[in-house]
């Protein structure tokens, strides 16, 4: 690696201060707001939708400083890029005291906490979804392809790809397919964006699982998220979309049931 000179350590100082500053401010204003959040005061669903975007503002001034690293000075600054990793982290949390963590369950087991952020729109949603999603594709190519935390961003997307969906209130949903109705346009890109999402993370798991761990739960998290989608289309009355996920599923289960057994007979033999 080159030497980094004064000169240039001088202007990365310099430049890094206002990122810093912000930073903390970011990091002061949420401290006051967990003091609010931590009692039972009317509106705090929306304190933690407020928490969560303020987090992913901390994450891209983390991003910011590290990309001042790699330009004035030459190297990645994964002090920074943990920080920003941890933060988007921080946002799901946040997000996940909203509308829950939930993944394959029925949309009646978390609607009542979409009631308490009834006057969130659809566009202000949407727009929170689309924010969360390109902070950590950027913290994903910041620390490139064969960063250590590779498999761990599989988690992480897994978690945003199921508050996403559990943003969207399916109650009111179906009314709201009509292109005359207020918010069409970040209603239905929120749905696909949602569809997309549980795709991949039900594909990212499968490859967490067959590349990496051999853990049956990886498998079982590929699954729920297949799971999950179909049940996306048999709410909105896709009939054959529904048909082909479940396909899809069996295939995948009848695979995993296969693999379980190769391995507990592997188990087996290990101890005798």
């Amino acid at each position: 690696m080159a030497k980094i000179s004064n000169e240039a350590r001088q202007q990365y100082f310099e430049r890094i201060k206002e990122y810093k500053q912000t930073a903390e401010a970011i990091m002061q204003r949420e401290k006051s707001l967990l003091k609010v959040v931590n009692g039972q005061s009317p509106g705090v669903a929306y304190k933690y939708l407020a928490l969560a975007d303020e987090r992913l503002n901390l994450a891209s001034y983390y991003l910011l400083q590290n990309s001042l690293s790699v330009s004035l000075l030459g190297v990645k600054n994964e002090a920074f890029l943990n920080d920003a990793r941890k933060s988007c982290y921080q946002a799901i949390i946040y997000l996940e005291e909203v509308v829950s963590n939930y993944v394959d369950v029925p949309f009646s087991d978390y609607s009542d906490l979409l009631e308490q952020i009834d006057g969130f729109e659809d566009e202000k949603r949407y727009l929170l979804v689309r924010k969360l999603g390109f902070t950590i594709e950027s913290v994903e190519e910041a620390f490139g392809a064969n960063s250590k935390w590779r498999w761990s961003f599989v988690e992480l997307e897994g978690r945003y790809a199921a508050v996403a969906k559990n943003l969207i209130n399916f109650k009111t949903f179906i009314a709201g397919m009509d292109p005359r109705v207020d918010g069409y346009q970040a209603r239905m890109g929120h749905l696909d964006l949602v569809q997309m999402l549980m795709t991949r993370a039900a594909d990212r798991y499968r490859e967490k699982y067959e590349l990496s761990t051999l853990r049956i739960d990886d498998f079982k998290h590929a699954i729920a998220f297949l799971a999950a989608l179909r049940r996306i289309h048999i709410l909105l009355g896709d009939a054959e979309k529904a048909e082909e996920i479940k396909k899809k599923m069996d295939v995948w289960k009848s695979k995993m049931e296969t693999d379980e057994k190769s391995q507990a007979a592997q188990r087996k033999r290990a101890v005798k």
